[in-house]
C-alpha cells in the first residue's frame, strides 16, 4: 500500500490537540470558514501553542480576504493555506506572491475531467472532495483520473474505508473530519484507528 500523509481536520478543543499529539498525524486543520467547527484567530493561536511542533497546521478558508489569511500566517498560527471557496487562479497567484506557505485548493469532483481542469494551478496541492464538502459522503473515486498534481483525498473517509481509499487512489494525503467524530466531536479512539489503518499498522 502506498504511504499517504494524514490530515485530521476541524479540531476545536484542547483535548483534540492532546489526541493528535499522541497519534502524530502529518497535518491538522483549523477551520476559519463558516462551519460548526469554525475558530477565531485567538482560539486557533491558543490551540497551536499546545500542538506538537512535528504537526503542521492547515488553515481552512472560504472566500476570505488575503489580509486575513496572511495575518494568520505571519502570526505563526498556520503553516499551510487551504482554499475551500470559489477562489480563482488570480487569487491563488496573488497569495503565492505574498507568502511562501504551501497552498491547497479544494475542488468538488462530480465528473471526469474535473481534476484535470486544475492541472496547471499555481496551488501546490489539490484537495478532492464531495460536492459541498463536509457531507460525510465520498465521491466516486473513479472520476479522479490521471493527474500530476499531488492531492489530498477528502470526503466521507473513516477508519473503515481509508485503507481501501489509499490503495485505490494513491493520494498524497488523506483528510478526515466527521469520520473521526462521535456525536459531533472528535473521538480519540477513532482518530487512533484512522491513523493506524491509514498507515496499515
Amino acid at each position: 500500500m502506498s504511504v499517504a500523509k494524514i490530515k485530521i481536520c476541524g479540531l476545536t478543543r484542547a483535548c483534540d490537540i492532546d489526541s493528535v499529539n499522541i497519534e502524530n498525524p502529518d497535518y491538522i486543520g483549523f477551520v476559519f470558514a463558516e462551519s460548526k467547527r469554525r475558530l477565531t484567530p485567538t482560539q486557533a493561536a491558543e490551540l497551536k501553542q499546545l500542538l506538537s511542533p512535528n504537526i503542521a497546521t492547515v488553515g481552512v478558508f472560504a472566500n476570505d480576504s488575503v489580509s486575513n489569511i496572511l495575518s494568520l500566517v505571519q502570526n505563526g498560527v498556520i503553516d499551510i493555506i487551504q482554499l475551500h471557496g470559489i477562489e480563482n487562479e488570480d487569487y491563488i497567484q496573488q497569495l503565492k506572491q505574498l507568502t511562501q506557505k504551501p497552498i491547497i485548493k479544494a475542488i468538488s469532483v462530480e465528473a471526469k475531467g474535473d481534476v484535470q481542469k486544475w492541472s496547471q494551478t499555481a496551488a501546490d496541492y489539490l484537495l478532492l472532495d464531495h460536492k459541498g464538502g463536509g457531507t460525510g459522503q465520498h465521491f466516486d473515486w473513479g472520476l479522479i483520473g490521471e493527474t500530476t498534481k499531488p492531492y489530498f483525498l477528502a470526503g466521507g473517509l473513516d477508519p473503515k474505508n481509508v485503507a481501501a481509499a489509499i490503495i485505490e487512489t494513491t493520494p498524497f494525503a488523506v483528510d478526515v473530519s466527521s469520520g473521526v467524530e462521535t456525536n459531533g466531536v472528535k473521538d480519540p479512539a477513532k482518530i487512533k484507528d484512522f491513523i493506524r489503518r491509514a498507515k496499515n499498522d
